[in-house]
């Protein structure tokens, strides 16, 4: 009998692949990305010492959009996370798209992060 896989199982199985190849360090962190239906959300990570450096999501105040699932908030949060991670002093990243296909919402968020400062 075969099952059908569901997409995030899928997604996960990609995102293993892409994360063993690549990990962030405190000079350089990793810029990973969760979308969600509803929100999308941003972190830098150092992997050496497992801590968050930076992050932004939809749910930030300081992000004001009318709908948090559509590109444009997906640039308002890269352009957030940008900004806090050279507030920081981080100039440079290693991008950590998580499994997800580049274009549309990721695409959108990673365009405005270089915009803003960021190096990947």
């Amino acid at each position: 009998m075969i099952t059908k896989a569901d997409k995030n199982e899928v997604r996960k199985k990609r995102h293993a692949r892409v994360r063993s190849k690549l990990s962030g360090t405190e000079s350089r962190p990793r810029l990973n990305v969760f979308r969600s239906n509803k929100h999308i959300y941003a972190q830098l990570i150092d992997d050496v010492n497992g801590v968050t450096l930076a992050s932004a999501s939809t749910l930030d105040k300081d992000v004001s959009v009318e709908s948090s699932s559509n590109v444009d908030a997906a640039v308002k949060v890269g352009e957030l996370v940008a900004k806090r991670a050279v507030e920081k002093g981080i100039k440079s990243v290693v991008f950590d798209r998580g499994g997800y296909l580049y274009h549309g919402r990721i695409q959108a968020l990673a365009d405005a992060a270089r915009e803003n400062g960021l190096e990947f």
